[in-house]
């Protein structure tokens, strides 16, 4: 398994949809990945510029492909993956704002 810091745009008009599916939990059942990618969309941080953020486990090649066509693509413009060890992406994190405050579990 890997992990992953991944960091996008969030689309204009959007995150609120993302949120509510979020706080639903819409995408818990989507397998393999939908447990994993909600808990981290839903402790994703905010940058100063208006980036969101957040550390993502993941199987597939290429990286993210399968939650990609999901869920990313939907919400999100510009995704950059970076690779980081277990944990290692949320340490980086750790002083940024939370991107969705009522949803997160960390």
């Amino acid at each position: 398994m890997a992990y992953y810091l991944v960091s996008g745009i969030p689309q204009a008009g959007r995150i609120d949809d993302l949120q509510a599916r979020l706080a639903a939990g819409e995408f818990m059942g989507l397998r393999p990945f939908g447990r994993s990618l909600s808990s981290s969309l839903r402790n994703a941080r905010r940058r100063a510029d208006g980036s969101a953020v957040w550390e993502e486990e993941d199987y597939c090649r290429p990286p993210l492909a399968q939650e990609r066509a999901a869920v990313l693509d939907q919400y999100f413009d510009k995704l950059e993956i970076e690779p980081v060890e277990r944990g290692e992406g949320w340490k980086r994190l750790a002083g940024l704002p939370a991107l969705f405050p009522a949803l997160g579990d960390r």
